[in-house]
């Protein structure tokens, strides 16, 4: 096998993550105004489980002040550095099948989609960072993601459940990575789909 668990660290939304998240300007650092708005989404969910979100309750809701131009300017078809433009940039098949599961005409879903990537991203480095030792078979890397995933979801129970237990896209493309190519996408999100539902049980 040739697929390691470093080669997570080479994904389409690895290199997205990295490309804004280690911006280090502070006048023009579109990810802490992404920032504001994932806590936001994060916060409304986890107070307010089964109500459904809205621009304005997102807006209300961001601190210090959130604004409607804002809003609009980290979501929506028109927003600065979606998450789905760099998948369906890359262009490969399996990645453009994720775009396509992701891919949103409503904003707050998609929000909700790069909220779900900025939550999970902790539990996503510690798995890339754990020695696996001789554990490099697609059945253990795999049991390793979901048990990350697992332990993220029961936390966050909302929010894993938000957009009918959509997992994060992250996830969903280091999976189908772990298998070479293997695992088609859209495979991928259904399984990691099975595996919140599961969790939220």
């Amino acid at each position: 096998m040739s697929t390691t668990i470093e080669d997570l660290s080479y994904t389409v939304i690895g290199r997205w993550h990295r490309r804004l998240a280690d911006n280090k300007s502070p006048r023009r650092n579109h990810w802490q105004t992404k920032v504001v708005y994932y806590q936001a989404v994060a916060e409304l969910l986890a107070s307010r489980p089964g109500h459904p979100l809205t621009w304005k309750s997102v807006v209300a809701a961001a601190r210090p002040r959130g604004c409607r131009s804002t809003f609009y300017e980290v979501a929506g078809a028109h927003a600065r550095h979606r998450m789905v433009d760099d998948l369906i940039a890359d262009s490969r098949p399996d990645t453009m099948q994720i775009a396509l599961r992701y891919l949103r005409t409503d904003p707050v879903e998609q929000l909700i989609d790069e909220t779900k990537v900025w939550s999970f991203w902790p539990y996503r480095q510690q798995l890339i960072a754990r020695p696996l030792g001789g554990e490099t078979t697609h059945e253990c890397l795999e049991a390793a993601l979901i048990d990350a995933l697992t332990a993220w979801a029961r936390l966050n129970p909302a929010l894993a459940a938000a957009v009918g237990h959509t997992p994060p896209a992250c996830a969903v493309e280091d999976l189908t990575v772990l298998h070479d190519g293997q695992l088609a996408g859209m495979r991928s999100a259904g399984r990691l789909t099975d595996v919140l539902r599961h969790a939220a049980r």
